[in-house]
């Protein structure tokens, strides 16, 4: 990782807008997408403004396919020409909050955590005109547009703001992200306090009393499949399993893990990271890559060795991402101020959730009363923590 911050989105070299044609949107049913999309979705995501794995063709059709039930889920294609710039999924939720208000929402789902479309870089605003132009127009769009797990300060969302349309940011949490231009242990100095460096040492040398320790990396040669029995298994064996969360839990949620850990390995962005005791694993990351990004997907841990903290010592193996070529950042994927991640990464990245009014009377009015509700609500949780503080 060494690379500015100014270099997190750098991924691709920014196009300038052809004097083609106009962009124009072509709107599918999710699971009408046609095959032949299949190269210009990878040549999308490879250009695309902000690396997105998790809107990537290899991670984005296994969720169509295993997660995305009977809902109304459409798929905006937005295309100059026979190029394809853009892509966003969108669906009709119900509810705003706990208002019934029924509008348009980028789709996400449970294993999704960045809401960031592909734009191809240097089309941004245009992408985001034409889909705002396309849903003013069309009728099976209600309300307003509302986008979830946008990253506040990257050039998708300063695209958003050049196309002059009001953009209410709603919603903002900062979740732990690792970027330095420092080794890995040299960051870790610098990052860790030394009282809790000697604590994790002292961790790491009750573990080793209890056999050998060792730490491998998913590489070149490895099977996919063998490393994603191993993760699943482990994740099984703790509360995940026991609450059926885990993956392993359901025949769906199980082939979407096994299709996107193929995926990603036969596009070379599949990374495992294991740590174990005599030759078995006791804790797992699946980290995915999207250069110049990557993203920390899932980690399991055997609650047996819970005593010994492994997800705190796989996350120090972890920062050898730092020397990682090609790799400028990686994104936590975590709950903002969670506390074992934030003591480890000193940085935070910012995502945000943003409304967006759209065309019509009806869709005026509905945006405008959200937004005041919003605004109410906001004031009533700031004003009565301070009353009861001066009571």
């Amino acid at each position: 990782m060494k690379q500015s911050p100014a270099s997190a989105f750098a991924g691709a070299t920014p196009a300038p807008s052809p004097l083609g044609p106009a962009p124009s949107v072509e709107v599918r049913a999710i699971r009408d997408i046609p095959e032949d999309w299949a190269p210009l979705w990878d040549d999308l995501a490879a250009h695309a403004a902000e690396p997105n794995c998790f809107a990537a063709r290899w991670f984005m059709m296994p969720a169509i396919r295993h997660l995305a039930g009977d809902g109304p889920i459409r798929m905006l294609a937005i295309w100059q020409g026979r190029a394809l710039i853009g892509l966003m999924p969108v669906t009709i939720a119900r509810n705003y909050g706990r208002a019934p208000v029924r509008h348009v929402q980028n789709w996400l789902h449970f294993h999704n955590f960045l809401g960031t479309p592909l734009i191809r870089a240097g089309h941004e605003a245009d992408v985001w005109t034409a889909i705002l132009e396309s849903l003013d127009q069309a009728e099976w769009a209600p309300g307003f547009l509302h986008i979830n797990g946008l990253v506040e300060d990257g050039p998708v969302m300063t695209g958003l703001r050049a196309t002059g349309r009001r953009v209410d940011v709603v919603h903002r949490v900062a979740r732990a992200m690792l970027q330095s231009d420092l080794g890995p242990t040299a960051y870790y100095e610098a990052t860790v306090r030394k009282k809790k460096r000697k604590e994790i040492a002292r961790l790491a040398a009750r573990l080793a009393e209890k056999g050998t320790v060792s730490h491998a990396r998913f590489g070149p040669g490895d099977d996919p499949a063998r490393w994603c029995d191993a993760f699943l298994a482990l994740e099984m064996s703790g509360w995940k399993g026991r609450s059926g969360s885990a993956l392993g839990c359901t025949a769906a949620t199980r082939a979407f893990l096994d299709a996107i850990v193929k995926g990603a390995a036969t596009a070379g962005q599949l990374d495992f990271v294991k740590l174990s005791l005599n030759g078995q694993p006791i804790a797992m990351l699946l980290n995915l890559l999207s250069p110049p990004g990557s993203f920390s997907f899932k980690i399991a841990f055997d609650e047996a060795y819970a005593r010994f903290s492994p997800g705190v010592l796989i996350q120090l193996e972890n920062l050898n991402m730092l020397e990682r070529p090609g790799i400028a950042w990686m994104d936590s994927c975590a709950v903002e101020d969670h506390p074992m991640i934030n003591s480890l990464w000193a940085e935070r990245r910012a995502l945000v959730r943003v409304s967006i009014p759209l065309g019509g009377v009806r869709r005026g009015l509905l945006f405008h009363g959200c937004r005041m509700a919003e605004n109410a609500l906001v004031f009533v949780r700031r004003v009565m923590p301070a009353r009861r503080d001066g009571a």
